[in-house]
């Protein structure tokens, strides 16, 4: 049986003057990135030279939407309407789109960011709201959510295509949702114990929750972050250690139409 599977890191995070993560060394390894909309991060300079790297680096493009939220980094809760929702989908995704079209590509996902992205995967009426504009921008481009999350369904119900995504270094509650990041076991720390934890997820589909529990999982694209030295050669050993598992990396758009 073959295996494989998408990669993807959140990117071009800083604002202005001010840097954030390690880019250009993130793009050597993952297959594909989540762009900052300038929002919770990024300006126009920051996107237009991270699409470039990217596209010169065969890397594919996601957009990173966010709550209106810079001061806050995107993490804090909000609440919009439904068509609140579907115009920061058009706003944000839409100016990424003009930076594709200028440097020679296109879009092939959109990845909520922070507190959108939490919310938006267990609240009807804001996964609805995301998704009215996920199929005003065309319907074809993936959406990259929370694996076996209500946004997920939702949008596989209205024939979207769909990317399910799980964490190489975050911790699990039992019904699938992410460990908060206040908590106890909301992170994991240790390559040595990521690893077998990934290959896990996606030759079994199962993953150990915080509490011990083992529950059942889809693993389309997992997410690696990468923003200091550290967290680079956690990448960088997650690629090489699914690599020698046989599990071959590729970017999403290889493998959901």
């Amino acid at each position: 049986m073959s295996y494989f599977v998408d990669l993807n890191s959140d990117i071009g995070e800083g604002y202005g003057a001010y840097t954030m993560g390690m880019d250009a060394e993130i793009l050597d390894e993952v297959t594909s990135i989540n762009l900052a909309c300038g929002w919770h991060a990024g300006d126009a300079m920051i996107m237009d030279r991270t699409v470039k790297m990217a596209v010169d680096k065969g890397v594919a493009i996601g957009a990173h939407p966010s709550y209106p939220d810079l001061l806050g980094f995107g993490r804090r809760a909000m609440t919009i309407t439904r068509e609140e929702a579907k115009n920061y989908m058009l706003y944000q995704v839409g100016a990424l789109q003009a930076f594709a079209t200028a440097h020679g590509t296109t879009l092939q996902h959109v990845k909520l960011h922070g507190a959108f992205y939490n919310k938006a995967c267990a609240d009807p009426e804001l996964a609805a709201g995301v998704l009215d504009g996920m199929e005003q921008l065309g319907g074809k481009i993936i959406l990259m959510a929370l694996s076996g999350s209500l946004i997920t369904k939702e949008a596989e119900k209205r024939g979207l295509p769909v990317a399910h995504e799980v964490f190489a270094d975050r911790g699990y509650n039992a019904d699938g949702s992410l460990v908060n990041r206040s908590k106890p076991g909301a992170f994991v720390k240790n390559i040595d114990d990521a690893l077998p934890r990934v290959i896990r997820m996606i030759k079994e589909g199962k993953v150990t929750t915080a509490d011990g529990q083992d529950i059942d999982i889809k693993a389309q694209s997992i997410c690696v972050h990468g923003d200091n030295p550290q967290a680079l050669e956690f990448v960088h050993k997650i690629r090489q250690g699914l690599l020698e598992a046989g599990i071959e990396v590729r970017p999403l758009h290889t493998f959901i139409a």
